[in-house]
């Protein structure tokens, strides 16, 4: 958006598509705003746009616009407390001769868009919290829109292959705020919808999404949706298998028994060389195993193939690939390093919201640093076009 287009708009009042702050001081409110116009209940289908460093009344706050300050708005889409992810630019801008912060929101393809689990929208100069009527008008804003795979509606499924039960009793707790929930004024075809699990009424079809976090039988509609173990006895895959599985299920179920398949192969040595109290030194920190393989099952591609995401166990390392090469602004040269995007964005919120990530864009650097602190050499990562695998090597 060029500086005379961003001028007029600043000189306008404040409205569903514009927001000014003097500062960045209040940062709840920042990301209230950003939740809202990402929302555009409104429909008017273009970008909001929050001016940082100018007065309610239109005048220079003189706020000096740095680095730090720039880099910690560009953080806001990548925390995880605005879920789905907002598509934002961030920019430093010099209008009227204001040096001013200026982030631009575009509309989401999925929403309603959260904060903590509450979804803000504008109205006029108005932002608050979207009613159950406002919250539906939101969810019939998805029907026409280009949703990427983990959105899209499994026809031949109905809502009675979705386990309602652990729907209700785990996971709305964990993705909606609990005024949200004592509202009740929602019912449960519409919570499902709400948190994009089903297509809106009257169809009501399970989406990708529900069917991989509810689902009874994932795998009867996504065949590739499982993790594939195999413990070898040796360093080659010609050598004996000592243990093989398939772990699959729902989201959670194949996560808890991963995490539990990698704990009970993890071998402990005993050091008391060096001082008189006995250390335990695994041969694999577990922490990076979790991580490594919670964003293979994240960012694999699951509509392009079959093939389950693998865990190769031998004797002096271990091997996990996924399905599916780099996606979106990701490459070669900033895998790894922060950068990130999303193929499946709602299975990403699915698993922060069930607490299997803390952070967004931190997977592969806490892993690299957790092998470090524990003696293992980094990680090493092959990237093809068609998958990506990691290999890690044993400390003992």
């Amino acid at each position: 958006m060029e500086d005379r287009e961003l001028a007029a708009l600043l000189e306008d009042l404040e409205s569903d598509i514009i927001e000014r702050k003097e500062s960045t001081s209040d940062g709840k409110k920042i990301r209230q705003a950003i939740c809202a116009f990402a929302n555009d209940l409104p429909n008017y289908k273009q970008p909001g746009i929050l001016f940082i460093g100018v007065k309610d009344d239109g005048t220079c706050a003189n706020l000096s616009i740095n680095d730090n300050l720039l880099l910690n708005l560009a953080n806001i889409r990548d925390e995880g407390k605005i879920l789905p992810f907002p598509v934002l630019q961030v920019s430093k801008r010099i209008i009227n001769g204001c040096e001013l912060a200026v982030v631009i929101v575009e509309p989401s393809d999925a929403p309603p868009v959260r904060l903590d689990g509450r979804t803000y929208i504008r109205v006029g100069p108005r932002r608050g919290t979207a009613t159950a009527e406002e919250e539906r008008r939101l969810n019939e804003k998805r029907r026409a829109r280009d949703l990427p795979f983990d959105l899209r509606p499994f026809i031949s499924a109905s809502v009675d292959d979705l386990n309602l039960e652990f729907f209700q009793r785990e996971y709305l707790s964990s993705a909606l705020a609990p005024e949200v929930l004592e509202e009740n004024q929602r019912s449960l075809a519409q919570q499902l919808t709400s948190l994009r699990f089903t297509t809106p009424e009257p169809d009501s079809y399970p989406t990708s999404l529900g069917i991989l976090v509810t689902g009874k039988e994932p795998r009867q509609f996504i065949p590739g949706f499982y993790i594939q173990f195999v413990r070898f006895d040796g360093t080659e895959l010609t050598d004996p298998i000592v243990d093989r599985k398939e772990i699959s299920g729902a989201l959670i179920d194949l996560l808890r028994y991963i995490d539990e398949v990698v704990q009970a192969n993890i071998s402990t040595a005993s050091d008391i060389a060096a001082q008189p109290v006995e250390i335990k030194q695994p041969n694999y920190p577990v922490v990076a195993l979790q991580q490594l393989i919670r964003n293979a099952v994240m960012h694999r591609s699951y509509e392009e193939t079959n093939a389950p995401v693998r865990v190769y166990w031998f004797n002096d390392r271990i091997e996990i690939q996924n399905p599916g090469g780099l996606f979106g602004q990701v490459n070669r040269q900033n895998f790894g390093k922060g950068v990130t995007d999303y193929r499946n964005p709602h299975l990403a919120e699915a698993m922060k919201t069930l607490g299997y990530v803390q952070r967004f864009g931190i997977g592969i650097p806490t892993a690299q640093k957790e092998l470090q602190k524990n003696g293992n050499s980094l990680a090493e990562f092959t990237i093809e076009d068609s998958y990506i695998s990691v290999t890690i090597r044993s400390k003992i």
